[in-house]
């Protein structure tokens, strides 16, 4: 049995990474333009005496792309001023608010108090006070965009440059730019909606510091939340409640509450502790500097899923037998201790179905219901909503959450692997999870969220790698289930097991994982092709500026409506630079000192 579910899963592994890089190949072929095509990232852009970082970036890219080029994007960091398009909105909320009081009411005029949360102090007209605040807001806003545009001290080193075809970026972003590896990095940018431009002011040497300091952080939290996982697997022993509380025993005894402490309370206990986990998970993964949204999704995905490999199944299966038995189990052989689990594994067999039932099924069924989502509505309409923009965002249904969801879904990959040939009565239960969560989440996908960002399939080699890995963990436990059954002469067979999963991980990493990571110069000289034959005159300047700008920075208006015939640029015969030593670099530029392009 374990040779078939091994070679079965391996089978539909490789015929869905299969499908699913051809879908993505297909996908990016036919795409219409998006400025993500064109543009690369480029960060850790070195100091000069002699040039600002505007004038270095497009001095450096037209010297060694100067077929290529086409123009950037400067990065600057926009804190201060997106605290105050946030502040500003509030007041405009306010605003909208005390207009719309004043309009059912309009023999009285709204009056607020400045004191504290406007209990007491001075009463002043509500809306010629917010209207003014939304006035010096809006000039200093003002203010600070010009500050921005004209300055050079809030342009940090990374920009984002865009290339005339797409040829020349996929050139740009899969190739070394300097001799100095450290220097010059490029990388595909993601589409605009998917940057997470609060971390694109970090600097390129503290997120090697960043990623030690959460990778440290990260282990403690796994390793201490062992404590509380312990704790909820002895909810399940009655003697051990018995023990610990003496007066609770004539409650405890009751036929009723016996079966609900032995049967739901563990599950839900240990899904309350994990409620809090995605949040802290995503907040490490933006400490480390992660550029783009669906970056920070995967990164916490992956910790996610690991932490629920470590603390829920591990820890159930190791803590619920060995820490009630602390002593032997510390006083006991190194050999013995793959007894200890191999034997604690069809055992909790019952635990997992009870914790499939609770947080499976009732998640499936709460995500077609909705519920929280629902409460929360009411409440927000109730104490929240004062205007027409409260009320959106309170009816806003979000995104789908790949941190979160995805994860807990292949929780039931490796328990339905593990269980499959040891306990295979757990599969009725996985299966029918399975049937119950593809109708809704893909109902959930189409109807109910939102999309955030395109990424055209990226999670799929990290899902592949978990599956795999669960694959061999479960052969693994197989090993030290047989060992403790008397069956040693079948653990060299089985040993062969987990090489040959390792080595199809390996081929599949080989073969399909390009399509994933890069863009092949082939497919982009195809589709560049195709697109000057039908559009020749096509201005991509125009499709490009002010793309990538901050989101505060970003023009409202229709760029289509600006993509005119683009004129023959006339090539000058020199490089303009301030540099002594390159004053007369042989190749076509032009001097571009401010910090957008134009």
């Amino acid at each position: 049995m374990a040779y078939a579910i091994t070679f079965w899963t391996c089978f539909m592994l490789k015929r869905e990474y299969k499908n699913i890089a051809l879908m993505r190949l297909q996908f990016l072929a036919n795409d219409e333009r998006r400025p993500n095509q064109f543009t690369v990232l480029v960060r850790n852009i070195p100091t000069d005496p002699h040039e600002s970082v505007c004038e270095l970036v497009e001095h450096f890219f037209k010297v060694n792309h100067p077929d290529h080029y086409l123009t950037y994007q400067a990065v600057h960091d926009s804190t201060k001023l997106s605290e105050l398009v946030q502040k500003r909105k509030q007041m405009q909320n306010l605003l909208d608010y005390n207009i719309n009081k004043h309009m059912r009411t309009q023999s009285k005029r709204p009056i607020i108090k400045m004191g504290f949360l406007g209990c007491c102090g001075e009463e002043v007209d509500g809306i010629k006070y917010y209207t003014s605040m939304v006035e010096s807001l809006t000039r200093e806003i003002s203010e600070e965009k010009q500050r921005l545009r004209t300055g050079t001290k809030s342009i940090v080193p990374a920009a984002f440059v865009s290339f005339k075809s797409r040829w020349g970026a996929a050139v740009c972003a899969q190739t070394e730019q300097s001799r100095d590896p450290t220097e010059w990095l490029t990388e595909w940018a993601a589409e605009p909606r998917d940057i997470y431009y609060d971390n694109l002011a970090l600097p390129y040497v503290d997120l090697k510091i960043r990623r030690i300091i959460v990778a440290i952080a990260y282990f403690f939290l796994t390793f201490f939340f062992m404590i509380p996982i312990a704790f909820v697997q002895s909810l399940a022993n009655i003697e051990g409640i018995e023990k610990a509380f003496p007066f609770l025993k004539p409650l405890i005894e009751v036929k009723f509450l016996k079966s609900i402490i032995q049967g739901f309370l563990p599950g839900i206990a240990l899904k309350i502790f994990l409620m809090f986990l995605p949040r802290i998970l995503m907040e490490m993964s933006k400490f480390e500097g992660f550029v783009s949204t669906s970056s920070l999704e995967r990164r916490a995905a992956s910790r996610f899923y690991m932490f629920q490999f470590i603390n829920v199944f591990l820890g159930s299966i190791v803590t619920g037998t060995a820490f009630q038995q602390l002593n032997r189990f510390l006083n006991q052989s190194a050999n013995d201790i793959p007894k200890t689990i191999g034997v604690s594994i069809p055992m909790k067999a019952t635990f997992f179905i009870t914790y499939i039932m609770v947080d499976g099924w009732a998640g499936v069924a709460g995500e077609i219901l909705r519920l929280k989502p629902l409460i929360i509505y009411h409440l927000k309409n109730s104490f929240l909503v004062r205007t027409e923009n409260d009320r959106d965002e309170a009816t806003d249904a979000g995104t789908i959450g790949f941190n979160t969801s995805e994860p807990q879904i292949q929780l039931y990959f490796l328990l339905g692997l593990v269980y499959a040939a040891v306990s295979p009565i757990l599969l009725p239960f996985i299966i029918l999870f399975f049937a119950l969560a593809y109708v809704v989440y893909r109902h959930q996908v189409i109807n109910v969220y939102n999309q955030k960002y395109e990424s055209a399939g990226k999670f799929w080699p990290d899902v592949h790698r978990r599956v795999v890995t669960a694959l061999i963990v479960s052969q693994l436990l197989l090993m030290g289930l047989l060992s403790t059954k008397g069956a040693h002469k079948s653990t060299p067979f089985l040993l062969v097991l987990p090489v040959l999963t390792i080595g199809f991980h390996m081929h599949c990493k080989c073969r399909y994982l390009p399509a994933f990571v890069t863009y092949s110069l082939q497919a982009t000289m195809i589709k560049d092709t195709l697109e000057r034959t039908r559009e020749p005159n096509l201005n991509l300047k125009a499709f490009f500026r002010n793309a990538y700008a901050h989101p505060e920075f970003r023009v409202g208006e229709d760029l289509e409506l600006e993509m005119a015939v683009e004129k023959p640029d006339k090539t000058p015969e020199l490089v303009s630079t301030k540099r002594g030593s390159w004053r007369n670099t042989p190749l076509p530029s032009s001097k571009h000192s401010c910090p957008y392009s134009p």
